[in-house]
């Protein structure tokens, strides 16, 4: 039985203005680092209120961007259109870097309208002035991230472009299937990890030299490079050990995500001297791992390593619902159908903030830690990612949690629906068969 009414008196209801976030602002206050989460890949309003928050972060606490679990290149031509310094005309071109699965994720209408605003604000920033950008965590972009390096050191350094083509060629025969180089690996194949590895370093010992070359490679595009050679290394690293069952990829993926931040908030800061980031990403990755079964299996994340690093620097928040519809696939690779998402089961958090009876509302959580009357400090959460398998709910979308503890905050929106990409196929315009059909009883 759950006791609403201790909860309700802590909550406060969002009214669909901007005054929704102030209790957030005011809870975050001078904290460099600002995680949303969001409990499905796929949820407009997850999105939606992510991006207003954002807004208010750059324009009226100076953060520098936002960082999203989205990869490197894809989301640097972005950076390069919002700050305008790309070729990109407009904000929908820019995001046409975005094709590997799931491309909903940020070629949806939700994140073009938010790109357009950030356009607009840098334009509107004084000369010379820090613009804000736009920034991936993320690691699977392998040779998009090849190709980013021998691009630039075709321009800088000829000579290291060769010797680049030749120690990236170790893993070409996978760029269709990454995971089979995990396969070929198991098989007895040779590693291309010395190769990536050298290859990143040259580029570090290098930095200088290219920072400098003819003023055409500026600060900005080594870092940029420099990065990808990092992903590149990352990448291989992830699915070298993806078998291995000593060694957990999830924790790979999400250091990585952690160490990008660190140096991405380095870099920034040494133009302004300080710097402050949002991070979008999903629940799983923001909610703090150590509350969680995951912490319980040996898992971490970015929100655990992150406290563990910044302490309160670094704010939690989490974003959840009860019942409505998301863009999801059935399978991976498969494309986004708009489906429908079941209510909640009745003991989990989204369970029992539908019982409270306020269709949207945001909870601080950090104050009242570690107790706040009416929360259990154990009760299932659920978690919706790129695919959504109703029929396996219970074991493919909840896990146990000590939510208090997992998040800083939480806002919750009881009925929402699938966020919109901007390639509406028919199958995702038709959405699911009711459960009722053909009877429609």
């Amino acid at each position: 039985m759950h006791t609403k009414h201790s909860v309700h008196q802590f909550l406060h209801p969002l009214d669909g203005s901007d005054r929704d976030f102030d209790g957030l602002l005011a809870l975050a206050g001078d904290a460099p680092f600002v995680l949303l989460g969001e409990a499905t890949h796929g949820t407009h309003e997850f999105y939606r209120v992510r991006a207003q928050i954002t807004k208010r972060l750059i324009a009226e606490r100076g953060f520098a961007g936002v960082c999203v679990e989205g990869d490197w290149p894809d989301a640097y031509r972005v950076n390069r259109f919002v700050r305008g310094a790309g070729d990109d005309v407009e904000a929908v071109e820019s995001l046409a870097g975005f094709t590997r699965f799931p491309t909903w994720m940020w070629r949806n209408a939700e994140v073009l309208d938010f790109i357009a605003w950030l356009r607009e604000h840098n334009d509107a920033r004084a000369p010379g002035a820090p613009k804000a950008g736009f920034y991936g965590l993320d690691l699977y972009s392998m040779y998009a991230s090849i190709d980013a390096v021998i691009t630039y050191l075709d321009r800088v350094d000829p000579r290291a472009a060769k010797l680049a083509r030749q120690r990236y060629e170790c893993l070409s025969p996978y760029e269709h299937r990454t995971e089979n180089y995990a396969y070929a690996l198991f098989r007895g194949m040779p590693s291309c990890r010395d190769d990536v590895l050298a290859q990143l370093l040259d580029i570090q010992r290098r930095a200088a030299t290219y920072a400098k070359q003819d003023g055409r490679a500026t600060d900005d595009e080594y870092f940029y490079t420099e990065q990808n050679a990092r992903v590149v290394a990352g990448a291989e690293n992830y699915y070298r050990t993806m078998l291995d069952e000593d060694v957990s990829s999830w924790n790979l993926r999400d250091t990585h995500m952690v160490d990008t931040l660190e140096r991405l908030t380095e870099h920034l800061a040494r133009r302004t001297g300080s710097c402050k980031l949002v991070v979008w990403a999903h629940n799983s990755h923001v909610g703090d791992a150590g509350a969680t079964s995951m912490g319980r299996r040996g898992e971490t994340n970015v929100g655990h390593l992150m406290r563990e690093r910044q302490g309160n620097d670094a704010v939690l928040v989490g974003f959840t619902t009860y019942s409505g519809t998301v863009t999801a696939a059935p399978e991976w690779h498969r494309p986004e159908e708009r489906k429908r998402v079941r209510d909640a089961r009745p003991d989990s958090y989204e369970g029992l903030f539908h019982d409270i009876g306020v269709p949207r509302f945001y909870l601080p959580l950090r104050p009242h830690r570690p107790y706040l009357p009416g929360l259990p400090e154990s009760m299932l959460e659920r978690a919706i990612g790129v695919v959504y398998k109703p029929e396996t709910e219970l074991i493919s979308h909840y896990f146990r949690a000590n939510i208090i503890a997992q998040f800083d905050a939480v806002f919750h929106y009881d009925v929402t629906r699938a966020v919109e990409p901007l390639e509406r196929t028919p199958i995702w315009e038709a959405g699911e068969v009711p459960e009722t059909y053909p009877s429609g009883i």
